[in-house]
């Protein structure tokens, strides 16, 4: 099983190489067709044609756009992603020190999602059997007409204004310092032995993860409750209850472990958009990753970061429908063997 899973993930990879350089191909191009001059922020207003000549020779934008993307495409796989052009710094540097802050946020989120879903996913199914799927299918379609960033606002008037319980701004208490190991907060404090920083941490985590996951527990409970569906058609469903087993045990210990797979896909491939939802998330709470360093890039017409950040997306929604791959083949025997 072991060779069998890594051969899937290595396979994976590199079917994902050409899918990767396509995509940083177009976001590169575009980014250098948009009429904007990422040097009008950098020049001072008494800059001449000539400071603005050498200015873009230095930062090799005088290049043909083949030229530049070969430039940026060697260095890339140094590990180098550029030089911020509005923060003077290393796109790579500024990157790592944004992304753990938003894959904490994102996986918090998902956490909640599951806690949300599953149970919604089997009530879902329940209320469904005894024929009331009508109040089932208008909770949850009202639960996914509100977006992620309308929930974060919602969540702010409720627990942060109307019943100030938690904090809604930030990443941690002002007078708390993160001590920097790996750049996750709740790992890092968590290391240290600082309880009541690591405490405060998850308070201003719970908010925004908590809008993540109310955007994102509605799909998931209708394609569980539409699997567990298909499930109970399943022959051994039959089976099981003329062998006089109890529905619930037959629901929790068999028709969910099948009617996981098709989920799993789906929170895998829906994991991607995840961190699409908390760029604007983090704006609304303030919460400093990916998501602030990417609006302050956009506003500054910063073409490296832009580009350097566009780049991490792909990467990341690639490497998750690779382990989506590899937890499916885990869980199913049948793809195993073929």
């Amino acid at each position: 099983m072991f060779h069998v899973t890594c051969m899937i993930a290595v396979r994976r990879l590199l079917a994902a190489i050409p899918t990767l350089l396509l995509l940083a191909l177009v976001v590169f191009v575009v980014l250098r067709l948009l009429p904007v001059d990422p040097l009008a922020t950098m020049l001072p207003p008494s800059a001449t044609a000539a400071d603005a000549a050498a200015m873009r020779q230095q930062l090799g934008l005088d290049q043909p756009i083949p030229v530049q993307f070969l430039i940026w495409l060697r260095d890339a796989a140094s590990g180098s992603l550029g030089t911020s052009i509005n923060f003077r710094q290393p796109v790579t540097g500024l990157i790592v020190a944004a992304l753990p802050a938003t894959i904490e946020l994102a996986l918090l989120g998902l956490i909640l999602a599951l806690f949300i879903s599953i149970p919604g996913g089997v009530l879902a199914y329940v209320l469904h059997v005894r024929k009331r799927e009508t109040a089932a299918d208008v909770g949850v379609t009202v639960l996914q007409s509100v977006p992620a960033f309308l929930w974060g606002l919602l969540l702010i008037i409720v627990f942060g204004v109307l019943w100030p319980v938690l904090p809604f701004s930030g990443r941690i208490a002002d007078d708390i310092t993160l001590p920097g190991l790996t750049g996750f907060a709740l790992v890092d404090l968590l290391i240290k032995g600082r309880f009541d920083a690591w405490l405060s941490a998850l308070s201003h985590l719970l908010l925004p993860g908590l809008a993540l996951a109310l955007g994102f527990a509605p799909l998931v409970i209708r394609v569980l409750r539409s699997s567990l569906i298909d499930a109970a058609r399943e022959p051994y469903v039959e089976v099981a209850r003329l062998r006089g087993v109890p529905e619930s045990r037959i629901l929790w210990r068999h028709m969910l472990k099948n009617a996981a797979l098709p989920t799993i896909t789906m929170i895998g491939v829906q994991f991607g958009f995840l961190f699409g939802s908390a760029l604007l998330v983090e704006m609304i709470f303030g919460f400093p990753g990916i998501g602030n360093l990417m609006v302050q890039a956009v506003k500054g017409n910063d073409m490296p970061l832009i580009q350097g950040i566009a780049l991490l997306f792909c990467v990341l929604m690639l490497a998750i429908n690779a382990i989506v791959d590899v937890l499916y083949v885990l869980m199913n025997p049948r793809l195993r063997v073929s």
